[in-house]
């Protein structure tokens, strides 16, 4: 069953080479990792990036997320050119963050802005798993602090799109601190009245999801999506018992109420607008029918 599992996890974390070549006819093949089926890249596009044979959600860019949530022209984005410093002076850490930023066009793991989906004004986030997995460092925590103050100050909903695989080891205690620092900002935007809602994609572990992931007001998931703190082995060899087929998925934290619901990608963007829509005061409420 290990060698089952480690299967699928290196297919998770290969996926991308397969979904996005735009050289050749073989390259733009989708293999699902989970059904082993295949489709094109362009009928996976237009299937908002998930598997029509399984339904398997594959991880996809920021820019891809915010091109099937936001409104067309309507996002604004914040702090665009905030870039990171080398605080412990990791070895190669600065060559590794510009050639990422060359080849995902980002310059950093996540990015924010203010938009509006199906017409309903809120700040958003979306993280991206493309540049170095999507770890926090001071530049992520810094962005989506200012993504929470942003938010309280504008009496605005706040949306975050979560993928991560934890703190980033290369800052050292300076990323350890993003997790008191985001888990702050939230804090205060529930005192000031403000709406939080997190969507979890896959991955969602580490110092995220022990951070601002978990605080949500109302804690959205995608279909079978890996969240978690540790990994799996760990765990089972610190408490040595064996733990459930499905630990760590979206359906099982459901189940034991960690998240409010799970919504495939499809229906996320009315699901989000629709909320929005019902925590608004009375008094801004748009009746339609």
């Amino acid at each position: 069953m290990l060698e089952d599992l480690f299967k699928v996890v290196t297919a998770r974390f290969n996926v991308d080479d397969s979904e996005k070549a735009p050289d050749t006819p073989a390259e733009k093949q989708f293999k699902c990792p989970r059904c082993s089926e295949s489709c094109t890249a362009d009928e996976l596009e237009d299937n908002k990036w998930v598997c029509p044979s399984c339904g398997y959600h594959s991880r996809i860019s920021a820019r891809e997320r915010l091109s099937i949530t936001v409104d067309k022209g309507s996002f604004v984005e914040y702090d665009k050119d905030m870039t990171s410093l080398n605080p412990i002076d990791f070895p190669d850490y600065e060559e590794k963050i510009a050639g990422l930023r060359e080849k995902t066009g980002l310059t950093e793991a996540i990015v924010t802005g203010e938009c509006t989906i199906k017409g309903e004004r809120c700040i958003i986030g979306v993280m991206d798993s493309h540049f170095m997995m999507a770890s926090m460092g001071s530049v992520v925590g810094e962005k989506v602090t200012r993504a929470f103050e942003a938010a309280a100050e504008k009496k605005l909903p706040l949306v975050l799109f979560t993928a991560s695989g934890g703190a980033r080891m290369q800052e050292g205690l300076v990323s350890l601190m993003q997790m008191a620092k985001t888990g702050g900002a939230a804090a205060k935007l529930s005192q000031a009245g403000g709406l939080y809602i997190t969507v979890l994609t896959d991955p969602t572990t580490g110092g995220v999801t022990a951070s601002f992931a978990s605080l949500g007001d109302i804690i959205i998931a995608e279909p079978k999506v890996l969240v978690g703190f540790a990994g799996r082995r760990v765990i089972e060899g610190t408490i040595k018992q064996r733990l459930p087929e499905d630990f760590q998925s979206a359906e099982f934290t459901l189940e034991n109420g960690f998240a409010d619901m799970i919504v495939e990608r499809k229906n996320l963007r009315r699901t989000i607008a629709h909320l929005i829509r019902l925590h608004k005061p009375y008094k801004e409420v748009d009746i339609r029918v």
